[in-house]
């Protein structure tokens, strides 16, 4: 979920533009503190959603293919999106909402999400559990056919049913 949107105060929260945020989240998952972080953008629909969800944060050690990550695809520029490939030190990532893939190097890649946060819950969906890694498995497999999947999604059922 690409990250630039302004600074601005809802209710006890404060948005700090990532350009400043995100590198003082990338130190303290150096100094080896956990983050969470409200995600923005649409990149990871139809699970994650934009303004409501959140995703714990620690230093990513290892990342491997399948992960969801926080990364710098460009000097300022964050990205928490899945790793499809790792060919030596080039890493291609695609959002699960994106039917386009982006690039970085392994060293770019700063975060490693242990789980998130959805639908206001204060239960945390662990990626290394059984529910993320279904759903993982499936999603990704049908890569060739989201592109309508997330069509009906935001045309049809988002006018029908909301996301929340």
């Amino acid at each position: 979920m690409q990250q630039n949107h302004q600074s601005e105060i809802i209710g006890h929260e404060k948005l700090i533009p990532n350009a400043i945020l995100l590198p003082e989240i990338v130190k303290l998952m150096d100094e080896g503190h956990t983050v969470t972080i409200r995600l923005r953008g649409f990149s990871m629909r139809p699970f994650l959603e934009d303004n409501r969800d959140k995703a714990l944060l620690t230093k990513a050690i290892n990342p491997k293919v399948g992960d969801p990550v926080l990364a710098e695809t460009q000097p300022g520029v964050y990205v928490l999106h899945r790793i499809v490939s790792i060919d030596g030190a080039h890493v291609v990532l695609r959002g699960d909402g994106n039917l386009l893939c982006e690039h970085c190097q392994i060293s770019d890649v700063k975060g490693a999400v242990v789980g998130f946060y959805r639908k206001g819950r204060t239960t945390l969906d662990r990626t290394d559990g059984r529910k993320w890694r279904v759903y993982s498995y499936l999603w990704t497999r049908l890569y060739p056919i989201r592109r309508w999947l997330l069509a009906f999604y935001r045309r049809i059922w988002i006018p029908l049913f909301g996301v929340a």
